[in-house]
């Protein structure tokens, strides 16, 4: 949605894998010093984490339910962040896609913004044999209520958005261990049940594989991109990662 007249921006995307939290976190800073600057175009950041709980930044710790003596024993670091939203879960078998965007260039406010995230979720669960839908008031992809069961998370939604440039983003349950999300109230909603894909198609039992969740960020972008109105463009992840580090070396934004 470009309001400038001019031919529609495109959207870069890239894959960059497993990483860990820090690091994305670090590469999306950077790159948004670099976005505000204009030194590059919009991106979309799609990977996948190392297990890691995070809360927004006026979220409420006490929905982290698991002791630090049991987070340290699974390794597992809480880190607060800038976004929005409460308590998160990430880790292997979820698709996270973080759109660093420079809004106004695009004529879009951050409320259409969530909702091209939320509708490529439910097209990424679409094209996995899934049906995924919205719950006003509560953001993200839900599975409708069903035998009685209350409605169920599949995927997760938070944003930040700084000098007029957006980062964080989404977090779509392929298939990882749901036993992971006992360790948290999802969203801050004591008694939530979180789902996945392969969960929802009867694979619960299949572990957690970054291949699935790689495959799944193909469709994510090509209907984010088609939401946006932009022309969907990929890049290596080494060309990313150099941008991220011109960036950092750049404090002032100035090349």
């Amino acid at each position: 949605m470009d309001d400038r007249g001019s031919a529609p921006r495109p959207l870069t995307a890239t894959w960059l894998g497993r990483i860990s939290y820090r690091e994305a976190w670090a590469l999306q800073k950077a790159l948004v010093d670099r976005r505000a600057s204009g030194q590059v175009g919009d991106l979309l950041l799609l990977l996948e984490h190392d297990a890691v709980l995070t809360l927004g930044r006026q979220a409420d710790d006490r929905h982290v339910l698991a002791s630090p003596r049991e987070l340290r024993r699974r390794g597992i670091e809480v880190i607060r962040v800038e976004r929005g939203g409460e308590v998160t879960y990430h880790g292997p078998g979820q698709l996270v896609a973080y759109p660093i965007l420079r809004l106004a260039d695009r004529g879009i406010l951050v409320r259409p913004l969530v909702e091209a995230l939320e509708g490529a979720m439910l097209e990424t669960c679409a094209a996995n044999g899934v049906a995924a839908m919205r719950r006003v008031g509560h953001p993200g992809a839900w599975i409708e209520s069903d035998r009685g069961r209350p409605p169920r998370k599949i995927g997760a939604l938070g944003l930040r958005v700084e000098r007029g440039v957006s980062y964080h983003g989404i977090a779509l349950n392929i298939d990882p261990d749901l036993r992971d999300f006992d360790l948290i109230d999802p969203c801050g909603m004591p008694g939530l049940v979180s789902t996945s894909i392969a969960e929802e198609l009867g694979r619960s039992a299949e572990p957690p594989s970054t291949e699935a969740v790689g495959a799944a960020a193909e469709p994510f972008a090509t209907a984010f991109a088609a939401a946006l109105g932009a022309p969907l463009e990929w890049q290596p992840a080494g060309a990313i990662r150099e941008a991220a580090a011109e960036a950092t070396a750049s404090p002032s934004g100035v090349p």
